[in-house]
Protein backbone atom coordinates (compact mmCIF):
# COMPACT_ATOMS: atom_id res chain seq x y z
CA UNK A 1 0.00 0.00 0.00
CA UNK A 2 1.28 3.48 -0.82
CA UNK A 3 2.31 5.79 1.99
CA UNK A 4 -0.28 8.60 2.03
CA UNK A 5 2.07 10.65 4.20
CA UNK A 6 4.65 10.71 1.45
CA UNK A 7 6.26 14.06 0.71
CA UNK A 8 6.91 13.41 -2.97
CA UNK A 9 4.44 16.03 -4.20
CA UNK A 10 4.90 17.78 -7.51
CA UNK A 11 4.72 21.56 -7.67
CA UNK A 12 1.15 22.70 -7.00
CA UNK A 13 -0.16 19.35 -5.75
CA UNK A 14 -2.18 19.24 -2.53
CA UNK A 15 -2.62 16.26 -0.24
CA UNK A 16 -5.11 15.78 2.60
CA UNK A 17 -5.17 13.49 5.59
CA UNK A 18 -7.72 10.94 4.35
CA UNK A 19 -10.45 9.76 6.67
CA UNK A 20 -10.17 6.23 7.92
CA UNK A 21 -12.39 3.78 6.00
CA UNK A 22 -15.48 2.96 8.00
CA UNK A 23 -18.41 2.44 5.69
CA UNK A 24 -17.64 -0.21 3.09
CA UNK A 25 -15.79 -3.39 2.37
CA UNK A 26 -14.74 -4.79 -0.97
CA UNK A 27 -14.29 -8.48 -1.63
CA UNK A 28 -11.64 -9.23 -4.23
CA UNK A 29 -12.88 -11.89 -6.63
CA UNK A 30 -9.50 -12.64 -8.14
CA UNK A 31 -6.21 -11.30 -9.42
CA UNK A 32 -5.25 -9.58 -12.66
CA UNK A 33 -2.11 -10.73 -14.46
CA UNK A 34 -0.48 -8.23 -16.83
CA UNK A 35 3.02 -7.78 -18.26
CA UNK A 36 3.34 -4.50 -16.32
CA UNK A 37 5.56 -5.08 -13.28
CA UNK A 38 6.29 -1.43 -12.43
CA UNK A 39 4.36 1.83 -12.76
CA UNK A 40 6.90 3.07 -15.31
CA UNK A 41 6.09 0.11 -17.60
CA UNK A 42 2.32 0.50 -17.19
CA UNK A 43 0.48 2.55 -19.86
CA UNK A 44 -1.68 5.49 -18.81
CA UNK A 45 -4.65 4.08 -20.72
CA UNK A 46 -5.39 0.55 -21.83
CA UNK A 47 -5.26 -0.35 -25.52
CA UNK A 48 -7.78 -2.81 -26.97
CA UNK A 49 -4.99 -4.06 -29.24
CA UNK A 50 -2.50 -4.27 -26.36
CA UNK A 51 -0.99 -7.40 -24.83
CA UNK A 52 -3.03 -10.32 -23.56
CA UNK A 53 -3.85 -10.03 -19.87
CA UNK A 54 -5.51 -12.59 -17.62
CA UNK A 55 -8.31 -12.19 -15.11
CA UNK A 56 -7.83 -15.05 -12.66
CA UNK A 57 -11.00 -15.60 -10.67
CA UNK A 58 -11.00 -17.34 -7.33
CA UNK A 59 -12.50 -20.83 -7.70
CA UNK A 60 -15.70 -19.99 -5.82
CA UNK A 61 -16.53 -17.35 -8.47
CA UNK A 62 -15.90 -19.51 -11.55
CA UNK A 63 -19.62 -20.27 -12.07
CA UNK A 64 -20.30 -16.51 -12.18
CA UNK A 65 -18.66 -16.48 -15.63
CA UNK A 66 -21.50 -18.49 -17.19
CA UNK A 67 -22.69 -16.56 -20.28
CA UNK A 68 -19.78 -14.09 -20.29
CA UNK A 69 -18.53 -15.22 -23.71
CA UNK A 70 -21.65 -13.70 -25.35
CA UNK A 71 -19.97 -10.32 -24.91
CA UNK A 72 -17.10 -8.97 -26.97
CA UNK A 73 -16.33 -6.18 -24.47
CA UNK A 74 -16.36 -6.14 -20.69
CA UNK A 75 -15.92 -3.50 -18.01
CA UNK A 76 -13.35 -4.59 -15.44
CA UNK A 77 -13.13 -2.94 -12.02
CA UNK A 78 -9.98 -3.34 -9.97
CA UNK A 79 -8.27 -2.03 -6.83
CA UNK A 80 -5.22 0.11 -7.55
CA UNK A 81 -3.41 -1.25 -4.51
CA UNK A 82 -0.11 0.57 -5.10
CA UNK A 83 -1.65 4.05 -5.37
CA UNK A 84 -1.58 6.80 -2.80
CA UNK A 85 -5.01 8.01 -1.69
CA UNK A 86 -4.52 11.51 -0.38
CA UNK A 87 -4.20 13.95 -3.30
CA UNK A 88 -7.05 16.38 -4.00
CA UNK A 89 -5.07 18.41 -6.58
CA UNK A 90 -2.65 16.75 -8.96
CA UNK A 91 -0.11 17.95 -11.49
CA UNK A 92 -0.13 15.16 -14.08
CA UNK A 93 2.42 16.85 -16.32
CA UNK A 94 4.65 17.78 -13.37
CA UNK A 95 4.63 21.42 -14.53
CA UNK A 96 2.82 22.83 -11.48
CA UNK A 97 -0.52 23.22 -13.27
CA UNK A 98 -3.01 21.36 -11.11
CA UNK A 99 -6.26 19.57 -11.79
CA UNK A 100 -8.74 18.15 -9.30
CA UNK A 101 -8.50 14.43 -8.70
CA UNK A 102 -12.10 13.84 -9.80
CA UNK A 103 -11.37 15.49 -13.17
CA UNK A 104 -8.63 12.93 -13.89
CA UNK A 105 -8.44 9.20 -14.54
CA UNK A 106 -5.33 9.05 -12.36
CA UNK A 107 -4.89 5.99 -10.13
CA UNK A 108 -4.33 8.40 -7.23
CA UNK A 109 -7.78 8.85 -5.65
CA UNK A 110 -9.52 8.46 -2.30
CA UNK A 111 -10.88 5.07 -3.37
CA UNK A 112 -8.37 3.76 -5.90
CA UNK A 113 -10.84 1.88 -8.08
CA UNK A 114 -9.75 1.45 -11.66
CA UNK A 115 -12.08 0.65 -14.53
CA UNK A 116 -11.17 -0.44 -18.04
CA UNK A 117 -13.19 -1.44 -21.05
CA UNK A 118 -11.50 -4.59 -22.31
CA UNK A 119 -11.92 -6.90 -25.28
CA UNK A 120 -12.64 -10.49 -24.31
CA UNK A 121 -10.35 -12.85 -26.22
CA UNK A 122 -11.41 -16.14 -24.62
CA UNK A 123 -12.43 -17.94 -21.47
CA UNK A 124 -10.09 -20.57 -20.08
CA UNK A 125 -11.87 -22.22 -17.15
CA UNK A 126 -12.02 -19.66 -14.35
CA UNK A 127 -9.72 -17.29 -16.25
CA UNK A 128 -10.54 -14.69 -18.88
CA UNK A 129 -7.96 -13.59 -21.44
CA UNK A 130 -8.54 -9.92 -22.31
CA UNK A 131 -6.87 -6.96 -24.02
CA UNK A 132 -7.04 -3.35 -22.87
CA UNK A 133 -5.88 -3.27 -19.25
CA UNK A 134 -3.69 -0.56 -17.77
CA UNK A 135 -2.86 -1.92 -14.32
CA UNK A 136 0.06 -3.58 -12.61
CA UNK A 137 0.55 -7.33 -12.50
CA UNK A 138 -1.18 -8.91 -9.48
CA UNK A 139 -3.74 -6.11 -9.15
CA UNK A 140 -6.76 -7.24 -7.08
CA UNK A 141 -9.89 -7.79 -9.20
CA UNK A 142 -13.13 -6.26 -7.88
CA UNK A 143 -15.75 -7.01 -10.52
CA UNK A 144 -16.51 -7.81 -14.17
CA UNK A 145 -19.55 -6.47 -15.99
CA UNK A 146 -20.81 -6.90 -19.55
CA UNK A 147 -20.50 -3.91 -21.86
CA UNK A 148 -23.29 -1.52 -20.86
CA UNK A 149 -23.99 -0.52 -24.47
CA UNK A 150 -24.92 -4.04 -25.56
CA UNK A 151 -26.25 -5.48 -22.31
CA UNK A 152 -29.98 -6.23 -22.21
CA UNK A 153 -31.43 -6.59 -18.71
CA UNK A 154 -32.32 -10.19 -17.95
CA UNK A 155 -35.09 -9.25 -15.50
CA UNK A 156 -38.67 -8.40 -16.54
CA UNK A 157 -39.41 -4.78 -17.52
CA UNK A 158 -40.59 -2.47 -14.74
CA UNK A 159 -42.19 0.98 -14.98
CA UNK A 160 -39.07 2.77 -13.73
CA UNK A 161 -37.09 1.45 -16.72
CA UNK A 162 -38.90 3.87 -19.03
CA UNK A 163 -38.41 6.93 -16.82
Amino acid sequence: MADSGSTDLRQGEVAVDPAQPHDATVQFIGTIRTPYTTRDLCPRQGNLDGPDCRLELRPEWAQALKGITKFEYLDVLYWLHMSRRDLVLQSPRGDGETIGTFALRSPVRPNPIGVSRVRLIRQDGSNLIVKGLDCLDQTPLIDIKPDLCVFTPQAPHKNADGA
